[in-house]
């Protein structure tokens, strides 16, 4: 799963309007920081298999410390109780802690049976990576969704914040289109894709600075009745 997880993010601006768009993407994206961080580490392990497809040229052998169940959750209540610590708002703090946990629910749906229910425990997926049209069709209709929503509840502030939010959605359908086209990576490449993966972060703050030309849209108010 790839743009599906920026459609949850996009998507919690209903439920967070005052919240900037680069914390609510964090939320569903943090397992995907956390992964690369603990690869380069050598803490979790994966190899690059080619042949298994767009969307499986890579096996994971042993992500329990950001891909189990377990962790996910654990890191949910970490990034909701930072946010909370800093003073924010109970409700923020709960969209925070649904989109981690949803990153590892999409991709239960997605991945075929690696995904520990707790460090050590058995694995689970769905697989619906195995069917390439499927998936595509199932995160194209939810970054549409994602799109939607936050278009609805926000409005345009200047120039940026009407262009910006068109190419920020362009940009993540190219990288989209490019990893589905693009060969895999060479045998024996895992820290490098596991350092671009890290870089794909800088989508975060770009999506902050988009969301700053852009501010909570306001409901106009029932004309009185005549």
């Amino acid at each position: 799963m790839f743009i599906g997880h920026f459609a949850v993010g996009l998507a919690s601006k209903r439920w967070a309007p005052k919240t900037s768009l680069g914390l609510l993407l964090l939320a569903p994206l943090l397992l995907d920081v956390l992964w690369p961080v603990f690869s380069l580490l050598g803490i979790e392990h994966f190899r690059i298999t080619p042949g298994g497809g767009p969307f499986a040229a890579l096996t994971f052998d042993s992500y329990p410390w950001s891909h189990s169940l377990l962790m996910a959750v654990v890191w949910a209540f970490a990034l909701g109780g930072l946010y909370l610590a800093r003073g924010g708002e109970r409700r923020v703090a709960a969209v925070l802690w649904i989109g981690v946990v949803s990153h590892w629910v999409l991709d239960w749906i997605t991945h075929i049976p690696d995904l520990p229910l707790w460090p050590g425990g058995p694995r689970v997926g769905l697989g619906l990576w195995a069917s390439v049209p499927g998936t595509i069709v199932v995160e194209v209709i939810m970054l549409a969704v994602g799109a939607l929503l936050y278009l609805d509840v926000t409005q345009v502030k200047d120039r940026i914040g009407r262009i910006g939010p068109w190419a920020y959605l362009g940009l993540l359908v190219a990288l989209y289109e490019l990893s589905i086209t693009s060969p895999p990576p060479p045998v024996g490449a895992e820290r490098m894709v596991s350092v671009v993966s890290l870089v794909m972060v800088l989508l975060v703050p770009l999506a902050w600075w988009v969301d700053r030309h852009r501010a909570a849209a306001v409901a106009h108010p029932a004309s009185p009745a005549s």
